[in-house]
């Protein structure tokens, strides 16, 4: 049983900061970023047959889009983290939005398939500057104990991001076309830009960040090593890494060719399943982040479940003969909207192993995961519908394998990472009587 099997939290320590509406006003602003960066993120999900058409470009080539942004944003997570340690989350989620603005601005200008690609590497650079700025956030207004929900609260808000894509620029595509739909994203930066700079602060008053992080070559190298170092680092970021793909995949570019090409949907029925995904993982999000605030110890049950229950679907869709009936590709989006709820539960684990000062650094880590196994998947898919003349059905046999690497590394750590988080949550109330009884005295 890990430390936290009893369903109990460590004390609230002195200094937590205590929330409230100004901390909800401040977070907003964040998530409202985020946001915006998914809706960015996800649009060439339900643009990618268009995109395909605009540049003249195959399976292969159109899923680079994608494995460029998520390649650019994995390989950010840990110099963002490392960043938002150094610099505090207004400036590094100022530089992102401009980023994002540029790169979303490019795609929906240029006619060429190079400088596309340049676009959405820009983009991925902007959006990778998002999340875990809004995750040191959240910890910096909110209370510990509130952690698990504030995490969950901002997927969510992520997901309504996605919804957007879904159901408001499929059909802008078709009505204003490509430059005017995605200029009209790209505005949506300038206004967020605004607020942040305007309203945005990093900590509460009479609650301090922690000391910044010093950028020199060893001391990043330092701190590197001791949030690695923790079993409950490593943890987050195969649990990240095992639940997040198979959703980001569908989502991000892969579910509405499948759905279209492989399963005969009209592209709106296809529009209305990727729905359903994003409806499913909103909703799971906060039933997710209610269960684990309250129970602890429901974070491995819930992240062996999830994987279990995407692994057992796909292996009902994928050799359905003919076309899968919509009541199972229902129940397929359904439980696909779960992946996103459980790839949280990575920060949950990495979250107390390590001191507030390397957050962001940890928060890096962990995001990590995610990407770049949807990173692996994209370029797995695309690479094998061109070997195989389009067959869809073996290309998404790729799930099954970097599910087994994922699941395989987190039997071989749970053990560690809960030993250590006893541990850690020994000494933390201790640290805290002891501060209480030298307060009283």
């Amino acid at each position: 049983m890990s430390a936290t099997d009893t369903g109990r939290h460590p004390l609230r320590l002195p200094g937590d900061p205590p929330g409230g509406p100004r901390a909800g006003v401040v977070w907003g602003i964040g998530v409202l970023v985020y946001f915006i960066a998914v809706v960015h993120r996800s649009s060439l999900g339900v643009a990618g047959i268009d995109a395909a058409d605009r540049f003249h470009i195959g399976a292969s080539a159109l899923s680079s889009f994608s494995i460029l942004q998520v390649l650019v944003y994995a390989g950010m997570q840990i110099p963002v983290g490392l960043l938002v340690d150094r610099f505090g989350t207004k400036r590094v989620l100022s530089v992102g939005v401009v980023l994002l603005t540029a790169g979303q601005l490019g795609f929906a200008l240029c006619h060429s398939y190079g400088l596309a690609l340049a676009a959405r590497a820009v983009l991925g650079c902007g959006d990778a500057m998002t999340f875990i700025s809004v995750l040191r956030l959240g910890s910096r207004w909110f209370p510990a104990r509130r952690g698990p929900l504030i995490a969950q609260g901002a997927a969510l808000f992520g997901m309504a991001g996605n919804l957007v894509s879904t159901l408001l620029l499929a059909r802008l595509l078709h009505s204003a076309g490509w430059a005017r739909t995605f200029t009209g994203t790209a505005l949506g930066g300038a206004l967020v830009l605004v607020l942040i700079l305007l309203f945005m602060k990093d900590a509460p008053e009479g609650h301090r960040a922690p000391p910044a992080q010093p950028m020199a070559p060893a001391a990043v190298r330092r701190q590197l090593a001791a949030a690695w170092r923790e079993p409950g680092t490593r943890l987050g970021m195969w649990v990240h890494f095992t639940t997040q793909f198979s959703g980001m995949v569908f989502l991000l570019l892969w579910g509405m060719p499948f759905l279209v090409e492989s399963e005969g949907l009209s592209r709106a029925d296809a529009g209305t399943l990727l729905t359903v995904v994003v409806a499913s993982n909103m909703v799971l999000g906060m039933v997710f982040g209610q269960v684990i605030s309250r129970h602890h110890g429901a974070r491995t049950p819930l992240t062996l479940g999830v994987i279990g229950a995407t692994a057992a679907v796909w292996a009902v869709v994928l050799p359905w003969p003919g076309h899968a009936p919509m009541w199972l590709l229902v129940v397929l989006c359904v439980v696909l909207g779960a992946c996103g709820p459980a790839s949280m539960i990575g920060f949950d684990f990495a979250r107390p192993a390590n001191p507030p000062e390397r957050l962001g650094t940890v928060s890096g880590i962990v995001n990590m995961g995610g990407f770049t196994a949807s990173m692996v998947t994209l370029l797995a898919i695309g690479v094998l519908l061109d070997a195989t003349g389009d067959d869809y059905r073996l290309s998404f046999c790729t799930v099954f394998v970097v599910q087994l690497l994922g699941l395989a590394q987190i039997l071989r750590l749970r053990g560690k990472a809960a030993r250590r988080e006893r541990e850690t949550i020994t000494v933390s109330r201790v640290e805290t009587v002891h501060t209480v009884e030298a307060g009283a005295a």
